[in-house]
């Protein structure tokens, strides 16, 4: 599997889309603004106030989500000028994802995105698309001040080598061997080591970077908080295995290209590599199902909520955004819809039975002199 070619949210904006069924996206996005305002905070407290200001988001997909967060960081440094009494700069917003992204959904809601600005009498903005992957160079050196990243660098930039022997699982789970966990952990390493070298050549000396990854509170990469949403669509799978839907073979030689690190580990990665120092490491909890408990609606549709009591198709959704065209590129476009499907039931089954959680963890990172 070539991770760069297929690894991409589902576009559009279609009952499928990662445009409609990434709300667990924002709801991480806005349990970190404190982090992220703290940083803004450091970033203009410690410099000279820049008349340029550079923000780059990594991994900035497409849909509500992708202007949410660059909205909520130019407003705080808007009310940051306000209290200091000082002009608002120019903003030079890069969105980086790979290229299979939907850029064009991106361009499209521009004006209205510009336009919101102007009535808020924020500076002049400037967007532009820096499609590749970030496990390596993007922007040149020492030109970028901010750099945000949420629930994107938890993926790998290949499947781990050497974990032929993982079979029956599509990722780490309590039956993966030894091996495949260490293979795991090391290909984490090597590419989220070689994210800080690339950013640390092209982040300017006091600049910051708030990174949100999908991780997990545990020490034990195989535990059930990271990897048992993974486990239940193992399970679907191999169903279809056993009826002879999908081949054996096919089912052994699918993983998925994802690391869910603990903090400590993005803490060791953080200090062995060198370039940043570690403001604030946090963990974060949100439940499968978006729509589950005292989150705050208010801003969507109310055809959006015709599936609210199914948990089992909110989170089934969620997932098939993030995962069919990874699915697709390895067994076909036949069997997606009956996977999830069956995958919904598997879902539904679990979450009536326990409270299921994503753990997040979440690092403020300032670039050393």
């Amino acid at each position: 599997m070539e991770v760069e070619q297929v690894l991409h949210m589902n576009g559009g904006i279609g009952e499928a889309s990662y445009a409609n069924n990434s709300l667990v996206q924002q709801k991480v996005i806005s349990l970190t603004r404190p982090i992220r305002e703290e940083a803004i905070t450091k970033l203009c407290y410690n410099k000279k106030f820049p008349r340029s200001l550079s923000i780059a988001d990594l991994g900035c997909s497409s849909g509500p989500n992708t202007f949410f967060v660059v909205s909520e960081i130019i407003k705080a440094v808007e009310n940051l000028c306000r209290e200091l009494n000082q002009d608002s700069p120019e903003y030079n917003v890069f969105m980086n994802d790979l290229p299979g992204n939907d850029f064009n959904n991106i361009f499209r809601s521009l004006d209205s995105f510009k336009n919101e600005l102007e009535k808020n009498s924020c500076g002049p903005c400037y967007l532009f698309g820096a499609p590749g992957s970030f496990y390596g160079r993007l922007f040149p050196n020492t030109s970028i001040h901010f750099v945000h990243a949420s629930y994107s660098l938890q993926w790998l930039s290949k499947v781990p080598e050497g974990i032929e022997n993982n079979k029956g699982n599509i990722y780490m789970s309590s039956t993966s061997p030894l091996n495949v966990l260490n293979a795991y952990y090391e290909q984490f390493q090597r590419d989220f080591s070689f994210f800080l070298k690339c950013r640390g050549e092209e982040v300017v000396e006091g600049g910051v970077m708030v990174l949100t990854f999908l991780g997990r509170r545990s020490d034990d990469p195989s535990s059930k908080e990271c990897c048992y949403i993974w486990e239940l669509m193992a399970a679907a799978l191999n169903d279809m295995v056993l009826e002879g839907i999908i081949k054996e073979e096919q089912m052994d030689g699918f993983n998925i290209p994802q690391y869910t690190p603990s903090p400590s580990e993005v803490k060791l990665q953080v200090q062995a590599e060198g370039s940043f120092t570690v403001n604030r490491l946090e963990v974060s909890e949100v439940n499968w199902n978006a729509y589950d408990t005292n989150w705050n609606v208010t801003d969507f549709e109310s055809e959006e909520f015709e599936s609210l009591s199914d948990g089992g198709y909110n989170v089934a959704q969620c997932m098939r955004a993030v995962a069919e065209p990874l699915l697709v590129s390895h067994f076909g476009e036949d069997i997606i819809e009956e996977v999830f499907s069956r995958y919904q039931s598997l879902l539904a089954e679990s979450m009536s039975k326990e409270k299921t959680k994503f753990f997040n963890v979440t690092v403020s990172l300032t670039r050393n002199a």
